[in-house]
């Protein structure tokens, strides 16, 4: 949720503030604002639209200033006004702040403010945070002491950059359970809450901990503990993604582009060492309990995961939305879970994490950004390497999970018993030819798909059927139509459909069916089954499958996928299909593809 990049440098920064903003508006564009501090003191150009739009309104390059900062907004407290775009100024305008996350305890600091005579022009928690500063910098008349002192009476989440008329020539932020990194440059430094924002300017970037202060200028920077004061030793790590990588390389969509990268993105993922799955089935194999854990796309890779393990190891391992962990979750010391995050700052996750560690068992997680808060808490961490996601819509990070939790799931069959070494190597063979059957049905099948996915765009009702591990498939290929499409798709067992939902079914009603493997004859017939149901109430269906075994004239329209699939493969070449149907519906509807109405990235607020 919202992006922050903050420049100081002994040149205009403006260009690099907006090329910043830019850069993270996946992470929120209801609106978007600049502070930059110039010879006439301190100016906030700010608007509700998009990047472009607001720059359309404001002309941000008509501005010239040393420092400044900048943030793309996704609403959380208060509507979407100018008045509660970001930054935020202080009452005398001598402080500016961009501020993502939460303030939880916001409306008693708020009412606390306004009874010692604080004047408010916005509904946001973030602007507490800007008068919280103009209050103690009066007391303390120093811009550090003034941050300690603001932030011992804040609660909640939080990454807070700000700049002062104090002392034009510094940027200033603190961090609590929400993303600050530093990018450090020559003549010119950067803090952002994403690596993506000045990886153009330079690929060395320390990391911030939680309450850690850090003051920036063009050429020095140092970091401390808000708390006591104590001055921390920061390493700088080299950033391993280039800007290119994150451009859309001729595609009309990113999310088109990041379909089309999947067999790359899990080639990268192929060369996880061998050791880090050991590790990870040692773990999970000695654990009592053991759940997978994630949150939107994110769950879907666990409930995936869930039947690949019951499957391959005959063990019932949970999967639990990360946002409802705390509540049913039993923890102890011999507790493993095994998340799954894009981004590794996704705040319901971290929590999950939080009482795992908490009650002494083990974290473990699979993520795609390399010193995140996730790969930081964890016990163990596979980064993924699918590279910059920039579309709102995941596509190939969870492709490439779903692959990485293929093989630690193997692993740990093997080390259980439960198959031979032989079958073991068979299956990572079949994992690791899925980058050339992808791209043959990307080179293949795309046509077609978008012939179907065209003439079923004004269909707004779909139920979505799978069964076993195609139910997961399912879940997450509706959740894809409704995230970039806006249209209204429900995921649910084959079976189900008899307990109720039948009573939907007519000539109007339209079903997607992912179609098991007709190695896998149990699941294939009562899936077989369900259709037929559903034509004898002249419901409408498309099919997704490998063309084997399926009667003639059972589906008004089919998608029929490789027949050299095999069982092991089925799910994710399903999965990609269904991702360029959610496209190319998408894209028939002219919608905002790559940035959906009301969504962000990461999600790193509760």
């Amino acid at each position: 949720m919202c992006g922050i990049c903050g420049v100081v440098s002994n040149a205009n920064v403006v260009n690099d503030l907006f090329f910043g903003i830019k850069q993270l508006e996946y992470r929120g564009y209801d609106s978007c604002g600049m502070a930059i501090i110039n010879g006439k003191g301190l100016v906030a150009p700010k608007n509700i639209g998009s990047i472009d739009e607001v720059d359309r309104k404001e002309d941000f390059h008509q501005y010239r200033g040393n420092v400044g900062i900048s943030h793309t907004r996704w609403a959380t407290h208060g509507s979407v006004t100018q008045k509660n775009s970001h930054p935020h100024l202080s009452q005398n305008q001598q402080f500016a702040i961009v501020h993502n996350g939460i303030i939880s305890n916001f409306r008693d600091l708020r009412q606390q403010l306004i009874n010692e005579g604080y004047l408010f022009s916005s509904e946001t928690d973030s602007e507490v945070f800007a008068h919280l500063m103009d209050r103690h910098y009066k007391l303390y008349n120093n811009i550090e002491e003034a941050i300690a002192a603001s932030v011992k009476l804040v609660e909640g989440s939080y990454a807070i950059c700000l700049l002062s008329v104090h002392d034009p020539k510094t940027l200033y932020c603190i961090k609590n359970e929400s993303p600050l990194v530093l990018g450090i440059g020559e003549g010119t430094n950067y803090v952002a809450s994403d690596f993506y924002a000045f990886v153009k300017f330079t690929r060395n970037a320390v990391i911030l901990d939680d309450r850690e202060i850090a003051v920036v200028s063009n050429d020095s920077y140092y970091v401390r503990n808000a708390d006591t004061g104590e001055i921390k030793r920061k390493n700088i790590f080299t950033i391993d993604w280039s800007v290119e990588t994150s451009q859309k390389g001729g595609y009309p969509h990113y999310m088109l582009k990041e379909i089309y990268e999947q067999p790359e993105s899990l080639t990268k993922a192929f060369l996880t060492p061998d050791i880090e799955f050991t590790n990870f089935a040692d773990i999970l194999t000695k654990a009592k309990e053991k759940y997978f854990v994630g949150v939107g796309t994110t769950f879907y890779v666990a409930e995936y995961g869930k039947y690949f393990f019951a499957d391959f190891l005959g063990e019932f391992c949970p999967a639990i939305s990360s946002d409802e962990f705390n509540a049913i979750a039993k923890t102890t010391k011999d507790t493993a879970i095994l998340c799954f995050s894009q981004s590794g700052e996704t705040y319901d996750t971290l929590q999950a994490i939080k009482k795992v560690k908490d009650s002494g068992g083990k974290a473990l997680s699979i993520t795609n950004v390399m010193g995140s808060t996730m790969a930081r808490m964890c016990d163990a961490t596979i980064l993924q390497k699918s590279g910059p996601e920039i579309c709102v819509i995941s596509t190939k990070a969870a492709l490439s999970q779903m692959a990485l939790l293929s093989f630690i799931g193997l692993e740990a069959a093997e080390k259980m018993a439960k198959i031979s070494t032989s079958e073991k190597e068979k299956y990572v063979s079949e994992l690791k030819a899925l980058p050339e059957l992808i791209s043959k049905l990307l080179n293949e099948r795309s046509g077609f798909i978008h012939s179907v996915a065209k003439k079923y765009a004004d269909e707004f009702n779909w139920l979505f059927l799978g069964k076993g591990i195609y139910y997961a498939v399912a879940q997450e290929s509706a959740l894809k139509l409704k995230e970039v499409a806006y249209v209204h798709a429900e995921a649910m067992p084959c079976g189900f459909l008899k307990h109720g939902t039948i009573a939907l079914i007519d000539e109007k009603f339209h079903s997607m069916v992912f179609v098991p493997h007709h190695d896998e004859e149990c699941l294939f017939k009562h899936t077989m089954s369900s259709v037929e149901e559903i034509k004898a109430r002249k419901g409408a269906t498309v099919g997704f499958h490998f063309g084997t075994n399926v009667p003639e004239g059972l589906f008004n329209d089919q998608i029929v996928l490789p027949e050299e699939t095999t069982k092991m493969q089925a799910p994710f070449i399903q999965l990609v299909a269904a991702q360029l149907f959610s496209y190319y519906v998408a894209y028939t509807l002219k919608r905002d593809i790559d940035k959906p109405r009301n969504l962000a990235k990461s999600v790193t607020v509760g």
